[in-house]
């Protein structure tokens, strides 16, 4: 019998389920950081896998081994000063002549609708080690950027 006419199971289809990526490079947290990251791995350690669906159990299981990783990798970042933009630093900056304010924070905590940018985002490349009043270049375009304030995250 040809092996176009034979029926194959639904398993075969299924396309194969991978590990939740691991953002590259040295895995900084805030102090907020590490608390929303613990906050994740007791939530989810809280759930009730055997209750669930052997789908659902594996997509918890599988998050939880990400949040357990990065708990056990997190490197937690001195304060900065604020003389100078740096990991976990507030800036305001201005950009086309509007006047924006974010953190520099880590990969996990990064939620730029928040205004939390990661240190490893474009923005926050442009922006490092830059003081009050300069201006730095950005997408391209020369003193696209000027750092107006620098004020160092506090525990938030």
């Amino acid at each position: 019998m040809s092996v176009a006419f034979r029926r194959e199971s639904d398993e075969e289809h299924l396309e194969p389920t991978f590990e939740i990526p691991i953002p590259p490079g040295p895995n900084w947290v805030t102090a907020r950081g590490l608390r929303l990251t613990r906050e994740k791995v007791e939530a989810l350690e809280a759930v009730d896998a055997e209750a669930m669906a052997e789908d659902e159990a594996k997509k918890l299981k599988r998050e939880l081994r990400y949040w357990r990783t990065r708990l056990a990798t997190a490197q937690v970042q001195p304060v900065p000063d604020g003389d100078a933009v740096a990991f976990g630093s507030r800036v305001t900056y201005r950009l086309n002549g509007k006047e924006k304010r974010i953190a520099i924070v880590g990969d996990d905590e990064a939620d730029p609708t928040e205004g939390h940018i990661a240190f490893t985002a474009p923005l926050a490349r442009a922006m490092m080690d830059a003081e009050e009043g300069e201006t730095v270049d950005f997408g391209g375009k020369a003193e696209a950027i000027t750092i107006v304030a620098i004020t160092p995250i506090q525990g938030e």
